[in-house]
């Protein structure tokens, strides 16, 4: 299990503490299912009422935590029928945008790619799971948002934060890091060539192992 640093002396306000909430939920700390009760924020950040209530606004708007009348706030937990729905939705859209990067790519949008992947890569080896999860949004982003339709790249991005408690469920594999990795190696040299096809299809391919992992866990 890769060991996360954790930042110190956190400043108390609804966003500080939405972002801790957030690693402890993509890092696996809290357990899909878990119950998020204001008193409880209130005693771990020392914060008013106001601030423990808008972070879990925050968290229910980046779609990692479900708010219900009665029932207050858990982590967003899902059944196999909605992984599966998911993961068909972000198949056709991310396959789509792949089909729509002109290629070859221009040598900037590699370049770019290239500086975040050696940095996602150093992330992996030092067990700095905030940093992995960061550039690998920030890798696929920067990807897909060279098919030139920033409305599909929004539904990529929306897609991506439905997915997170399948894709937390990788964070603490480091042999499925490195897989992943070695993923948008791959992509980033399917750039240079010119066939659309395979490049999405590698796209989709990518988003399998999670979404296996976690059908099996919960299946």
């Amino acid at each position: 299990m890769l060991e996360t640093t954790e930042k110190a002396n956190l400043e108390h306000d609804d966003l500080s503490i939405a972002r801790a909430l957030e690693e402890d939920i993509i890092f696996g700390r809290l357990a899909p299912g878990t119950r998020l009760t204001e008193d409880t924020l209130l005693a771990r950040f020392a914060v008013t009422r106001h601030f423990a209530r808008q972070a879990l606004v925050q968290l229910e708007a980046m779609g990692i935590v479900v708010r219900e009348r009665n029932r207050g706030a858990t982590v967003r937990s899902l059944t196999s029928r909605q992984v599966q729905e998911i993961y068909d939705v972000r198949e056709l859209l991310q396959r789509q945008a792949a089909l729509w990067i002109p290629l070859p790519a221009p040598q900037g949008l590699i370049d770019e790619l290239n500086l975040i992947h050696e940095e996602h890569g150093r992330h992996i080896e030092a067990g700095f799971l905030r940093g992995v999860h960061e550039t690998n949004d920030r890798f696929h982003l920067t990807l897909f948002g060279a098919c030139g339709n920033s409305h599909l790249v929004q539904s990529i991005e929306l897609y991506m934060r439905l997915s997170l408690p399948v894709r937390a469920n990788s964070m603490g594999n480091t042999d499925s890091l490195r897989i992943a990795h070695e993923h948008h190696r791959l992509m980033i040299e399917m750039l240079k060539g010119r066939d659309n096809w395979v490049l999405a299809q590698l796209c989709v391919d990518h988003l399998q192992p999670s979404k296996k992992r976690y059908l099996d866990r919960v299946g």
